[in-house]
């Protein structure tokens, strides 16, 4: 249990040894409250009320803003996602690709509804995207977007489509090639282990998710280790990353 005394300026805690209390002011309540506000996001389905330049975007607004600080210093000259759902990340990637004057993105979904595909397709940064229909772990779909990356570029893969933890391995033994060294192939939503047992969960998402898939791949890799990129500009007491994405960032490092 949780309990905030905002007059007090405390946050406890209390666990089976009793209660533990820190200043509200401390980096150690930061972390405790927002993971309650994480799970509590979840649950009332926080990110679904977002939207970029008019598409829906179902990203943590943290979580988009950490992406943008890792492409503006990388600046790629792909960036390739996995899902694809309403484009509003496309969208989003696509205009910093357009205020770098550089870079552009591949988004590759199972199933790209007629209605999503006419909203991107007719955007006005669509130039930007290539669309992909098709499973991401089908050797075709492989096939067509290792075509479109031409060597010696500098690419990001980020992975939001299916979350399970065999997907998400599969799409790394698929995409990690292409990841540049020094950059990242990022397996998004690792948040599913943290809110299982709540509403919209699976019983077995304590293990099958994309935060235990990136793991089993860094164990068995001496190419890629998980390293979340640094904060590059930082006046405050919170360290870590408020996010989704525990144990997400994969960066390659030869």
């Amino acid at each position: 249990m949780i309990k905030i005394d905002l007059e007090a300026g405390t946050v406890a805690v209390a666990d089976g040894d009793g209660e533990t209390v820190v200043p509200l002011a401390s980096r150690e309540a930061f972390s405790i409250v927002s993971e309650a506000w994480l799970r509590c996001g979840w649950d009332n389905k926080y990110v679904y009320g977002f939207s970029w330049m008019g598409r829906p975007i179902i990203q943590l607004p943290e979580d988009m803003i950490r992406l943008q600080e890792v492409l503006y210093r990388l600046k790629p000259d792909v960036i390739i996602e996995t899902g694809v759902a309403h484009g509003g990340s496309l969208i989003f990637y696509a205009g910093l690709c357009k205020a770098m004057e550089h870079g552009r993105i591949i988004g590759i979904d199972i199933e790209i509804r007629p209605h999503n595909r006419q909203a991107i397709e007719s955007h006005e940064l669509a130039d930007f995207i290539t669309l992909i229909e098709g499973s991401s772990t089908a050797p075709e779909t492989v096939r067509q977007v290792k075509s479109l990356v031409a060597p010696g570029e500098t690419a990001i893969v980020i992975l939001d489509s299916n979350h399970s933890k065999q997907h998400v391995l599969d799409e790394l033994e698929a995409y990690s090639g292409l990841v540049s060294v020094g950059s990242y192939i990022v397996a998004c939503d690792g948040i599913m282990q943290l809110v299982a047992g709540g509403p919209r969960t699976e019983p077995d998402w304590s293990w099958n998710n994309p935060t235990q898939a990136a793991a089993d791949f860094a164990a068995r890799r001496d190419d890629f280790v998980i390293e979340p990129p640094a904060f590059p500009f930082n006046e405050g007491n919170v360290t870590e990353m408020v996010t989704y994405w525990p144990g997400a960032w994969l960066k390659r490092v030869r």
